[in-house]
C-alpha cells in the first residue's frame, strides 16, 4: 500500500463507472448474489460470540440489502442490532435495499455523511475493495464509531479470480498481441492489519478465507460477475469491448487448465475479514516488554540460551 497522501495519490478505480455497473446490476442482482449471501452469513457469525449489543449499525456498501435480509431471517439477530442504516454508492442498489424495510441512502465510502462518534457497529460486505483511498475510508469509519464501537468487514483479496486472470491475459496476448487489465487488482492480507492500526483501530485483526464456486463455463462466471456489479472499473483498463475471439480463447484456456470431470470450472475468491474497535479505556492493553511473570522456557520445560549460542541435545 502506498503512503501517498490522498491529494497526491492517483485513483486506481473509476468510481463513476463502478456506480453505473451497480446501478445496471441492481434490478437482477438476486439471480447473482450467492457470494454476497455466503460472505454476509460468515461475517454475521462473528458477532455471535460478542457478548454486547450494537443498537445503531451501519451496513456500508450494502448492495441490495443482504445483511438486512439475514437479520430479518434470524430468530435472534446477532449483536443485539436494533436499528440498521444501509448505504451504497449506487442509488439503484440503495433503493433495492430500502425495500427490505431498513433505512437506506446513497453514500460514498470515500466521503461518509455521518457524525463523529455516532455508530455502535459498522459492517461492510464485499464493497471496500473498490475504494481508492482505503486508509482514508478506514479512518472515517473509525471516527463515526462510538468509543468501543466495532468495525467488521469482508473484502475481496488479491488471490481472487486467479484462474480467470491467467486465462484472459494469455488469450489477449495470443489474439491481440498485448494485454490490459481485465480483472481489477485487489488488496493484500499482509497490508490490512497495518492499515487498521494506521487508522487508529484498537485490537486490529485481519484474516483470510477462501471460497471456491464452480460454474458450468467461464462465460457463466463472467456473467455472474457482471450480474453482481463486479465488472472491472480499473482506470487503466482497455475501454474498447473485448473481442469475441479473445473471450472464446480465454474460455477455452480456462476450461483446458481447470475443468473437472463433469466439465465445470472453479473460481477462487479470497475473502479478507477485518475486525477493529474504536479505542476505549476499558479495552485490554498489550503487556509492556519485559513485564511477563513467567518465562517461556519454563513453560516449555526447556533451557533458555543467549542469542547466538547453539543448542545441544539433552543426553
Amino acid at each position: 500500500m502506498s503512503d501517498l497522501s490522498a491529494g497526491d495519490r492517483p485513483d486506481l478505480f473509476d468510481r463513476q463507472v463502478l456506480r453505473r455497473h451497480r446501478d445496471r446490476a441492481a434490478a437482477g442482482i438476486t439471480q447473482h448474489d450467492f457470494l454476497i449471501r455466503e460472505v454476509a452469513e460468515r461475517l454475521l457469525e462473528r458477532l455471535e460470540d460478542i457478548r454486547r449489543g450494537f443498537p445503531l449499525t451501519l451496513d456500508l456498501g450494502c448492495h441490495h440489502g443482504m445483511v438486512a435480509a439475514l437479520l430479518q431471517e434470524s430468530p435472534a439477530p446477532p449483536g443485539g442490532i436494533e436499528t440498521l442504516v444501509q448505504a451504497d454508492l449506487s442509488p439503484a442498489m440503495a433503493g433495492r435495499a430500502a425495500a427490505r424495510g431498513a433505512a437506506a441512502l446513497a453514500a460514498d465510502e470515500e466521503a461518509l455523511p455521518f457524525a463523529e462518534g455516532r455508530l455502535d457497529l459498522v459492517t461492510s460486505v464485499l464493497s471496500l475493495h473498490w475504494v481508492n483511498d482505503l486508509p482514508g475510508s478506514l479512518l472515517q469509519i473509525r471516527r463515526v464509531l462510538k468509543p468501543d464501537g466495532l468495525f467488521l468487514a469482508a473484502m475481496i483479496g488479491g488471490e481472487s479470480l486467479k484462474e480467470l486472470r491467467e486465462a484472459l491475459l494469455q488469450a489477449e496476448s495470443e489474439v491481440e498481441g498485448g494485454v490490459s487489465p481485465r480483472v481489477s487488482p485487489f488488496a493484500d492480507l499482509r497490508d490490512m492489519g497495518a492499515l487498521l492500526q494506521r487508522a487508529g483501530f484498537a485490537l486490529p485483526v485481519a484474516d483470510v478465507d477462501s471460497i471456491t464456486v464452480t460454474y458450468p463455463s467461464p462465460l457463466a462466471l463472467m456473467e455472474d460477475l457482471r450480474g453482481m456489479g463486479e465488472s472491472g472499473a480499473d482506470r487503466n483498463r482497455r475501454h474498447a469491448f473485448t473481442r469475441r475471439e479473445t473471450l472464446l480463447r480465454a474460455a477455452a484456456i480456462y476450461h483446458e487448465r481447470h475443468a473437472d470431470a463433469a466439465g465445470r470450472i472453479p473460481a477462487t475468491f479470497e475473502v479478507i475479514y477485518l475486525t477493529g474497535w474504536a479505542p476505549h479505556a476499558t479495552q485490554p492493553k498489550p503487556l509492556a516488554p519485559g513485564s511477563a511473570r513467567a518465562r517461556l522456557a519454563e513453560a516449555l520445560e526447556s533451557r533458555e540460551l543467549p542469542g547466538g549460542e547453539e543448542a545441544t541435545p539433552k543426553k
